[in-house]
Parts: C-alpha cells; sequence; structure tokens
C-alpha cells in the first residue's frame, strides 16, 4: 500500500481531500492514478474511496507556498469526475478556495493575525488572485461565528472571499465568444440564446424556458430528465468547442466536463428547497440552477455565482435587466436557499470590467490523518 498525508475540509458546499504539494511525487503526471484511487473511482458508487459520489463532493486541492512577491499561498483545484479515471484541472473551486486559508493557517504556512488574518492566495487553474479573509482568535482559527450560509446546517466563523480581476480567467476575455449574447445552433431545437462569460471559470448561461424547464426544479427532478441534461450538454459542448477547449462534443464530454460549466435561470420564483423550506420570491433576484459535471449542482458553486453575479450587473447579457440599475449586490436562488454576490463593476471609455466579486462563505477541518492506496 502506497500511504499521502491528508486533510478532508469542507469549503462552503463542497468538501473534498486537500494535500500538500511536497507531500506528493514531483512529476505531475503521477498525481491522476493517486487520485483517482483516493476518491474511489472508476466505481459510480466510489465504495472504495472517500469520494461523496456527486461533483461538489469530490474535490481535490493541493497547495504550497508562494515565491510570488505579495502572495502566500498558492494551489491547485482539481475536480475528480465520478466513475471515472478523468481528473479535470482547468477550473477553479470556489467553494474550496475558502478552505485553502484555513487550512494554511492550522498548517502553519502563514503568520496569524487578529482578529482578520488576510491570506492571499494565487490560483493556478486561472493564474488569478484571491484574497480571503479569516477569523482568528488566541493564535489559532476562530471556532465559532453566526455566519450562516444555506446548504451548511448550523452557523461558523464568517469567511470573506474576494477573487479579483477575475474576468478571463481561462480565456483572456470577459465574453470568450466576443458577444454578450452568443447564439448557438443545436441540431433538433434551432437556436438557443445564451451568454458565455468568464470570470473566476467560463460559465455558460441559457433561459429555463429555452431547454423547457421552469427553473424552480430540484436535483432529482432535474437529473431525472435525461432530455434536458442531453440538450445542456449539447449547448455546453458547443461552446467548450467555440472556447477551444475541446475538438468536438464527445471531446468535450470525456475531457473537459467542467469548463464551462452551464447553468439555466428564471426570475425571482417561489420554490420548496432540497431541505423542504419554502423559498420566496422576494428573497432573490434571479433563480438558477447549475449543471455540474453532467449533473444538476445541489447549491450554487461559488466561481459560477461570480460568474452569474457579474453577468447580471453587465450590459447586454441575457441577465441584464433583472437588475435595478446601479445595483451591484446579486441574491442568487439555488436548489438549497440563496447566496449574495457582490460584484464591483468599472466603467472606463465605454467598456465595463468585472473588478472584483466577494462572498461570504465557513469551512472546516473534518480529518487529518493519512489516506491509503494500492500500488
Amino acid at each position: 500500500m502506497r500511504k499521502f498525508r491528508m486533510v478532508y475540509m469542507r469549503g462552503g458546499t463542497s468538501k473534498g481531500c486537500i494535500f500538500r504539494k511536497n507531500d506528493l511525487p514531483e512529476e505531475q503526471k503521477e498525481w491522476d492514478a493517486i487520485f483517482s484511487q483516493v476518491m474511489g473511482n472508476p466505481d459510480p458508487k466510489q465504495m472504495d474511496g472517500l469520494g461523496g459520489t456527486v461533483s461538489s463532493n469530490n474535490k481535490i486541492v493541493v497547495v504550497w507556498k508562494s515565491e510570488v512577491p505579495g502572495v502566500d499561498i498558492e494551489y491547485l483545484a482539481v475536480q475528480s469526475v465520478v466513475g471515472r479515471t478523468t481528473m479535470d484541472y482547468k477550473a477553479n473551486c470556489g467553494n474550496m478556495t475558502s478552505a485553502v486559508g484555513p487550512f494554511a493557517i492550522e498548517e502553519k504556512m502563514v503568520e496569524v493575525r487578529e482578529p482578520l488574518t488576510i491570506v492571499h492566495l494565487l490560483n493556478r487553474n486561472t493564474n488569478k488572485y484571491i484574497d480571503v479573509a479569516i477569523p482568528c482568535q488566541d493564535g489559532k482559527l476562530a471556532e465559532n461565528g453566526d455566519c450562516h450560509i444555506d446548504g451548511i446546517e448550523g452557523t461558523a466563523p464568517e469567511i470573506r472571499v474576494a477573487f479579483l480581476k477575475p474576468e478571463g480567467a481561462k480565456t483572456g476575455k470577459l465574453f470568450p465568444t466576443g458577444k454578450a449574447v452568443e447564439n448557438f445552433a443545436i441540431p433538433g431545437y434551432g437556436d438557443i440564446q445564451a451568454t458565455v462569460i468568464d470570470v473566476s471559470n467560463p460559465l455558460v448561461l441559457v433561459r429555463a424556458q429555452d431547454v423547457g424547464m421552469k427553473g424552480t426544479e430540484l436535483p432529482e427532478e432535474i437529473n431525472a430528465r435525461q432530455d434536458a441534461l442531453d440538450l445542456l450538454e449539447q449547448i455546453r459542448s458547443t461552446a467548450a468547442i467555440r472556447l477551444g477547449f475541446a475538438e468536438n462534443a464527445a471531446d468535450a464530454s470525456e475531457n473537459s466536463p467542467g469548463a464551462p460549466k452551464i447553468a439555466f435561470f428564471t426570475g425571482p420564483q417561489d420554490f420548496v428547497d432540497i431541505a423542504g423550506r419554502n423559498i420566496c420570491r422576494e428573497s432573490m433576484d434571479i433563480c438558477v440552477r447549475v449543471i455540474s459535471v453532467f449533473k444538476c449542482h445541489k447549491a450554487t458553486p461559488i466561481t459560477a455565482a461570480g460568474a452569474i453575479g457579474a453577468a447580471c450587473c453587465l450590459q447586454g447579457t441575457i441577465l441584464a435587466g433583472l437588475l435595478p440599475e446601479g445595483k451591484q449586490l446579486v441574491r442568487i436562488g439555488h436548489p438549497s436557499g440563496t447566496i449574495n454576490i457582490a460584484a464591483s463593476i468599472s466603467h472606463n471609455d465605454g467598456e465595463e470590467h468585472v473588478e472584483n466579486v466577494a462572498l461570504q462563505r465557513t469551512a472546516r477541518r473534518i480529518m487529518d490523518g493519512t489516506v491509503y492506496i494500492r500500488d
């Protein structure tokens, strides 16, 4: 058996395995086989590993101290694809980003400052900078707080995550197709309007009604609609080809399942969330369902939420008009409740730019120790 030191953490509404880079083989090409066994792939039940059978519980993060001026920690997020040996390195994970700072503090990789320790991160999936503000007390992470995020029971200290200059994270462009609204010709369905936006990660946004959905369905219902999932994957694959992530639809599904992601939306709606709570339309500006690695996400991935928030605030997108003019705090309804995104948009010489997107998260260490895999 081979063994590796590892910490299992929740970050926001995701959880996964965090490794220090110097505990892994120097050759990155060896990592996929290790991570696949750690998660229990390719068994879709993941019985022989730590995976949680859905994309949000199949995260891996590799962390190391940075030598870049002004940066404390660098990290690489890895999406394990359930039921496959595929590891997707194309996209950052915003939820697990909120766990990287606490991990670094507990591992004594950064100096603790009270009452807030600001950890300056550099994400190596996107080469973008993120600042994470973490409450600390008595020389360590604060243990108690009153921050509640939908999708997680109880309260914890508030972690503020700010994605700095997040536009063009993977493609170098805010609107990587060159347009705020794109028409994708889908065989059997005709043209479908979409906004393809790259803020922290690329995301394709389509109207719920255009893909035969209401926008208030819960994940179980959406995952049972194979016709809708197939259509959404056709749209997503078409965008992946256009963005240069894949050569064809099969390549997009096999080798780029997490980038771009796709979401469908409607205006504010009343719905019942996955915990059975009544979520009222007055609590949101937009109602969204995100598809992550072929299944509906039970909340909203943080990088997707940032892109949605920015798209609501930018002119010309298919989400423009959902907010009062000038508003830059976006309340997003999702299957676990709501999330608020603050988007800072600048206007220079007739051009709009996303300066940052920020939100609140919580995180905690669940377990640490040694993970074992077969030789």
